[in-house]
């Protein structure tokens, strides 16, 4: 009975009975994973200290109502998400929405033209330069992708705790991340493709 009430090391009943001690070392732990996570979908700073702030006040008025049945950190992630994609929709209402199934077809979209990145070595691949690239690539990604992107390849989440997060199915978030690294690797192969040229001429 004791793992039902204990999460990441947390004490769901303290938790659930305000106790702000362990509140507060929840905020402590978490602050900078939802803030991170915030950047990454929102790419602004700003916005992702007004996510940050959301969520815990949030996270706070709803542990009474947390069953416990997925991890804190999953929920925290949860409400952080939802925090940003209403703030997304406020500023640009065009915005995909995540239950948007467009992105779960199959579709006729081929990369025009993919670089092998095999011969590129592993240092040139984590480079700041190339990670800069590849920022500015997933921001190009529609809302629905870049979610699924952020959170599996970035924050290293399972594909069942980011299913629940955004709440659709494993097989979206399959489907979605596919599609992501697909597009990624599409847009950032003329990048690619001039690093190798470069070797080349060394």
């Amino acid at each position: 009975m004791d793992k039902d009430w204990h999460h990441d090391g947390f004490s769901l009943e303290a938790l659930r009975n305000g106790d702000r001690e362990q509140f507060s070392r929840l905020v402590e732990a978490y602050s900078p994973l939802i803030y991170r996570l915030g950047v990454k979908i929102l790419t602004n700073p700003q916005d992702a200290e007004d996510v940050l702030q959301e969520t815990f006040i949030k996270a706070y008025r709803s542990l009474k109502d947390f069953d416990g049945r997925s991890k804190l950190s999953t929920w925290l992630y949860r409400i952080a998400t939802n925090e940003a994609l209403m703030l997304l929709r406020k500023k640009r209402p065009e915005t995909v929405a995540i239950e948007d199934t467009q992105d779960d077809r199959d579709g006729n979209r081929k990369p025009i033209h993919i670089v092998d990145w095999c011969c590129l070595p592993e240092e040139e691949l984590v480079s700041g330069e190339s990670l800069e690239m590849l920022k500015k690539a997933a921001e190009n990604l529609t809302t629905s992708l870049r979610l699924v992107f952020v959170l599996r390849d970035i924050e290293g989440m399972s594909t069942r705790e980011t299913a629940e997060v955004l709440d659709i199915s494993e097989a979206a978030v399959k489907t979605r991340l596919s599609r992501a690294r697909l597009q990624l690797r599409e847009d950032l192969s003329a990048y690619y493709a001039d690093r190798l040229e470069e070797q080349n001429y060394e």
